[in-house]
């Protein structure tokens, strides 16, 4: 069976990027994609530059919600795909063969959920990577020593949200980390690597534009253990952003 891949794309007045993450997910060569895109009632020209791709988009939706990780619940309610992705409104697949490359590891390896590489870019000249993200591959604990995957290249079966649930609310920058570490480290999902970039993502994540933004992301990487009634190592937290230096020393 070739697997069908709910892709979604949660935006906010997001004109000048969104085309490119349209195109690059109406591109793919799969051909069995859904693709669905929650707008938080753009008041720019987003939603006329959706309009003009609705042929190729499944399912769009526009209306106030309580924040990026309530619309992206939103869109894994929609989601009717055997695997379900989350691609940002300013981020872009690399080529035409991602999904095509990440369903068939699904299916080679009977998979519960996998991650790649991702490249940081340039907010205007998408071609000018400034960090590389090269994840490796997973072995059991290394949530402990700060690992984890490149959220945009993260699919995961849509079971798995039903078994464990979606983003938790309660966490504001750190949701993307606490599912991760929930499926990943805590249930112990079946997990593949694929050794590739798959995803462009422009400059400018939240958690990462200022300091006080750090520590504040750093106290919420610590409530996303607490919640889940687990305990990191006193070193973990203080590993999770020191793990990103090297990205910054590869980037090609």
């Amino acid at each position: 069976m070739y697997l069908k891949v709910s892709i979604i794309t949660v935006c906010y007045n997001s004109s000048e990027t969104i085309e490119a993450t349209i195109k690059s997910v109406v591109s793919q060569t799969h051909n069995n994609i859904e693709y669905i895109i929650v707008d938080g009632k753009s008041t720019d020209n987003t939603l006329e530059i959706i309009e003009n791709y609705k042929n190729n988009i499944s399912k769009i939706i526009s209306e106030k919600d309580n924040g990026l990780y309530d619309a992206i619940n939103k869109g894994i309610e929609l989601a009717t795909g055997e695997i379900i992705a989350i691609l940002n409104s300013d981020d872009l697949y690399e080529d035409n063969n991602v999904i095509e490359n990440i369903v068939d590891l699904f299916e080679k390896e009977k998979l519960e959920a996998c991650y790649a590489d991702l490249v940081y870019v340039d907010r205007i000249d998408t071609e000018k990577v400034t960090r590389t993200w090269k994840s490796g591959s997973y072995k059991d604990g290394m949530f402990f020593n700060g690992w984890m995957p490149p959220h945009p290249t993260f699919f995961v079966k849509k079971e798995i949200y039903n078994k464990y649930g979606s983003f938790n609310l309660e966490l504001k920058s750190a949701a993307d980390y606490e599912i991760m570490l929930r499926f990943i480290h805590k249930h112990k999902i079946k997990l593949g690597y694929l050794p590739r970039v798959i995803v462009r993502m422009r400059i400018g994540g939240v958690s990462n534009i200022s300091l006080i933004n750090r520590i504040k992301a750093n106290r919420e990487d610590k409530k996303a253990w607490s919640i889940n009634g687990i305990k990191p190592m006193p070193y973990t937290l203080i590993f999770k952003p020191l793990s990103k230096i090297g990205q910054f020393l590869k980037k090609n």
